[in-house]
């Protein structure tokens, strides 16, 4: 048979080759190829008798070309990345149920239903191969050169430019190349030089808010691989995980619906439509990348990642820039171009009284001639003394509009965010940091915020007796209830890899305390009670209901359960009845029900955390009524159990709280703990003091809050210091409440309901551990450790934004007011500005760009958080920076017009020399009034300065530069060479400064905005 079967394929082989003479060599290799696999299939066939009569194969006899069908490289599985993509993002139900429904898309990826994928590096690997990766691609960054670009686009930046071509154009023909291009080329190395250095900063600035926004999309999702539930990033899912959504997810994928309960999902990221979307495993099994699920709990079966999703094609597009502007940098927009017009209105009036002396022939040239003889003077020097006037115009525009304001807000925003980072926050909207300044109330939460959320059960009553794990007394039937009620009626999960080997938990705190106690003291096994019941519906915990049920038929006699579980006198007001420890059930009287609140609230006052649990054995029909109405039975239950479950306050909590009350700011706490449990915690961390109870209306629960009528709230909310058993539409109400008193509200959530409050507060801080990803979203920064403690450092951090900026606005304004005033004096009276062009830019740069990099990255100090907080009507521009720059700009004024017109005859120095005086001590004073800028209010303005090198480096870097300007660049600065005593003289008048600012700050100045007084005026 073999010796036939091998003849037969040579004479097939040869007849086939034979059929393509005209073939060349390399598609005589192609052929062969598909010669050896038509052959090889036709041959088995034929052994096997399967040939197929449908199907007829014709060979061309000269094909100008070969057409080969290879194998995708996925071909280790049994279905494609096309079909797998068509099906889920077309919804395509049919198609579905002709591959074997979820089941034979699982089968075909390789993926256990119930534990997963391998997970090994090997099968991620070929996962990933022939599916790709959960990533997408996105815009490249913007290059350096695209914000040097940017800043060539500053419309004075490019008359300044034109100006230097001029000027060097001019230069050359008249002086020659070596001695013509100094003045043109001067400029234009000045200009590139202010470009370059405001290039750098905002590409530095771009780069650092890149590197957030990855960090802020690293999302961490519980999957099921090797039988374990474990978190990964979202970058590291592959297609045939099983992921676990729960309430607030994220769906970090395309996929399918494995099984779940009550599973409503917001597609309106997706298709703009509101309402939720129910997803099963009939009518709607498919799950789309980007959406959110708001209520339920599933495992789903990931089809497709990356960009072969909706999600990531969308993601590819967008690019990250973030044009923003918080409210600050609005305020400093309007202020800048104020000062701007007023800069515009002094160099206008400079140009036309420099071009009116110089046409008039007021002016003289070096050698003491007139400049402008009439129709004498040649063209080409009028055009060139022409751009001279232009420049020194524009030259004070350029000093005058302090365009480093906003420049000032990025660096220290972006400062501020690298090292709130560091300090456990990541912020997700710049305007966040600087109003975080302003906050005068935080409304926070309990859980693991204000405690450690590192609960254990310590507590467990059973009827009216307090129990220590399974006592012999305890009757089986009610441990099978608990282990039922525990192990069925839970997101968490069990894992044990071998006999012998720890146990370990999955789930919510709170869920996994309750686990660890029934697995360990109540010898509950997770994996049998699921084998021995069904679960037929479930009712999910929220946030609003504060419980959560399940309805449950046992396979060995199919008779239908009710468990409840949840907030101890939520499921305690729904029982009728109660077992105690024997399994006697007994009636929930009066006396009774009285009997268990007691030990409820005494657990509470113990800092507890009350959890109860319900049973009730059903008809069988009630599976049917529960389907139809899609709600659960809550009457006439029977109470099964209590537990108390511990969490420890979080060390340093009370200090920070203390803190955070010394400097003005309110904290109120807000949790759906009961009125007893919250007020043990809120006492233990100093939020409600000893003295204050329920009667002073600092203690109320959220149903009473919600039930005031708006005048009533709006008369309380600002004494209530704990709102317990609230729900979050209370936190929302306390919110809105507030921000009409005038409050600026800082609000922490963790939950999906929480969205509303955190959009509506001032500043929106989401938990990063415990948070969902629908209120990291709807949040402004992300509170990565989830402490309390964090969130007062975030606070301090806010105030030193504030006061940076206020900083460097009083250094930049001191510098533009005697800037202007001087150039126009010294233009008014002697016809000429006293610093060239390439001086003016260097004073520029010197207050624009070093002068932000110096000031706006001083750090936080603890003296911030001794001062109350800023209002939300506060001048940006306070009567104490008035003072001072006023004095400073002063003093500067002073001393550089009397170098004007007297310094030729106090130094006895020629004109040249007397310029490089004004020029030197302007720059030494902008340097020695950077010291008292570090001080809005203190005397000692060295205070802490050690710990800023940046800022003494700056310093150095400035004056080193200074030097060389003077000393070395005469002909390019326009300077000449000082002596050791006349650079004594600069540094002695520019160090006046000092005791000037030291002198000031001793004058009281009133609290009431100068500005004030104008306005009232005007109306009287």
């Amino acid at each position: 048979m073999s010796a036939i079967l091998n003849q037969a394929h040579k004479i097939c082989t040869g007849h086939l080759l034979n059929a393509a003479p005209s073939l060349n060599k390399h598609n005589k290799k192609w052929q062969l190829t598909f010669v050896t696999i038509y052959c090889s299939r036709t041959l088995f066939s034929l052994v096997n008798n399967h040939v197929s009569k449908e199907k007829i194969i014709k060979v061309s006899p000269t094909p100008s070309h070969v057409i080969l069908t290879i194998p995708p490289e996925n071909s280790c599985f049994k279905i494609d990345e096309t079909t797998l993509t068509d099906i889920v993002k077309e919804k395509k139900l049919e198609k579905l149920q002709q591959i074997g429904g979820v089941n034979g898309v699982a089968s075909s990826l390789e993926t256990s239903l119930d534990s997963g994928i391998t997970g090994g590096a090997e099968d991620i690997a070929r996962r990933r191969e022939a599916f790709g990766s959960n990533t997408y691609k996105k815009p490249s960054s913007k290059s350096f050169f695209y914000f040097v670009v940017e800043a060539f686009k500053d419309l004075t930046i490019l008359i300044l430019l034109g100006c230097a071509a001029l000027s060097l154009g001019f230069g050359i023909k008249e002086n020659g190349l070596k001695d013509g291009w100094y003045v043109g080329g001067s400029i234009f190395v000045a200009v590139f030089l202010v470009i370059t250095v405001s290039a750098i900063s905002n590409y530095r600035q771009n780069r650092q808010s890149d590197k957030l926004y990855k960090v802020s999309n690293n999302i961490q999702i519980d999957v099921i691989r090797g039988s374990r539930q474990q978190q990964i990033s979202i970058f590291d899912i592959v297609v045939g995980d099983i992921v676990c959504l729960k309430i607030g997810d994220q769906v970090p994928a395309d996929g399918l619906f494995l099984d779940g309960h009550s599973v409503q999902i917001d597609e309106s990221s997706m298709t703009g439509e509101s309402d939720h979307v129910e997803v099963n495993s009939k009518q709607n099994p498919f799950l789309i990348s980007g959406t959110k699920v708001v209520d339920g709990y599933a495992r789903m079966l990931v089809t497709s990642v990356g960009m072969n999703t909706t999600w990531g094609q969308m993601m590819s597009q967008l690019t990250d820039d973030n044009n923003e502007q918080t409210p600050l940098q609005v305020r400093l927009n309007k202020l800048t171009s104020a000062i701007g017009k007023v800069g515009l209105a002094v160099a206008f009036m400079v140009l036309l009284v420099l071009l009116v002396r110089y046409l008039i022939g007021n002016t003289r040239d070096e050698n003491g001639e007139t400049e402008f003889k009439g129709s004498s003077t040649k063209a080409d020097d009028i055009l060139n003394a022409v751009v001279g006037i232009v420049a020194a115009a524009v030259t004070i525009v350029v000093v005058a509009i302090p365009e480093g304001l906003p420049l000032a807000v990025t660096l220290t925003l972006a400062y501020s965010m690298k090292r709130m980072m560091a300090d456990h926050a990541m912020v997700r909207r710049l305007s966040a940091c600087e109003t975080m300044g302003s906050a005068t109330t935080i409304c926070t939460d309990k859980t693991g915020t204000l405690t450690l959320n590192q609960m254990k059960v310590t507590k467990f009553w059973l009827g009216k007796e307090t129990m220590d794990g399974v006592s012999s007394s305890v009757s089986s039937f009610i441990v099978n209830l608990i282990h039922q009620g525990v192990s069925l009626n839970t997101t968490g999960g069990v894992y044990r890899g071998s006999f012998g080997s720890e146990f370990e938990f999955s789930g919510s705190q709170t869920e996994k305390a309750i686990l660890s106690w029934a697995v360990l003291e109540m010898k509950m096994d997770m994996e049998e009670m699921k084998g021995n019941f069904t679960i037929l519906f479930v009712e999910a915990f929220n946030s609003q209901k504060k419980k959560s049920g399940v309805l449950i038929k046992k396979k060995e006699d199919n008779t239908v359960h009710v468990h409840w579980k949840g907030a101890a006198e939520m499921i305690l007001a729904m029982c009728s009845s109660y077992y105690d420890a024997s399994g006697v059930m007994k009636d929930l009287n009066g006396e009774e029900r009285i009997e268990f609140k007691k030990i409820i609230q005494g657990m509470a006052a113990s800092s507890l955390r009350c959890i109860a649990f319900a049973h009730k054995q059903v008809a069988e029909t009630e599976e049917e009524d529960v389907k139809e109405k899609k709600k659960l039975q809550e009457e006439n239950m029977t109470l099964l159990g209590l537990v108390g479950i511990k969490d420890p306050c979080r060390p340093g909590v009370k200090k920070a709280v203390e803190d955070c009350q010394y400097a003005g700011v309110n904290i109120k706490m807000i949790t759906g703990d009961n009125v007893f449990t919250a007020r043990a915690i809120a006492t233990e961390c100093g939020i409600l003091q000893p003295g204050q109870d329920v009667d002073s209306g600092a203690v109320v629960e959220g149903e009473e809050f919600r039930n005031y009528t708006p005048e009533e709230r709006m008369e309380k909310v600002e004494k209530i210091c704990i709102m317990a058993r609230s729900s979050p539409f209370d936190k929302l109400l306390m919110v809105q409440c507030l921000k009409q008193k005038g409050h600026v509200v800082a609000v922490t959530g963790d939950g999906t309901n929480d969205a509303p409050a955190l959009k509506e507060a001032d500043i929106g801080l989401s938990m990063g551990i415990q948070g969902t990803e629908v209120a990291k979203e709807s949040s402004d920064i992300v509170i990565l450790d989830d402490k309390f403690a964090s969130v007062a450092t975030v606070l301090k951090w806010g105030r030193c934004v504030y006061t940076n900026i206020q900083k460097f606005i009083q250094f930049q304004l001191t510098v533009n007011v005697a800037a202007l005033v001087i150039n126009f004096v010294a233009a008014i009276s002697a016809g000429e500005v006293p610093l060239t062009a390439v001086q003016l830019l260097w004073v520029n740069l010197i207050m624009d760009t070093l002068g932000a990099l110096a000031l706006a990255t001083e750090k936080p100090t603890e003296e911030l958080m001794k001062k109350p907080p800023v209002g939300r009507t506060e001048p940006l521009i306070t009567n104490i920076m008035w003072r001072n720059l006023l004095a400073q700009a002063l003093y500067q004024i002073t001393v550089l017009l009397t170098l004007q017109f007297k310094g030729e005859s106090i130094f006895e120095v020629p004109e040249a020399v007397n310029n490089t005086l004004i020029f030197n001590t302007s720059v030494l004073c902008q340097v020695f009034n950077e010291f008292n800028a570090r001080e809005l209010e203190k005397k000692n303005v060295f205070k802490g300065i050690h710990k800023n090198k940046l800022f003494l480096g700056i310093v150095g870097m400035t004056i080193v530069l200074q030097v060389v300007t003077v000393e070395l660049l005469k002909r390019f600065a326009g300077t000449e060479r000082l002596n050791w005593g006349q650079w004594g003289a600069c540094i002695a008048m520019a160090a006046v400064s000092w005791p000037i600012g030291w002198i000031v700050k001793c004058i009281p100045v009133p609290e009431r905005p100068i500005f004030s007084y104008l306005k009232w005026k005007k109306r009287t």
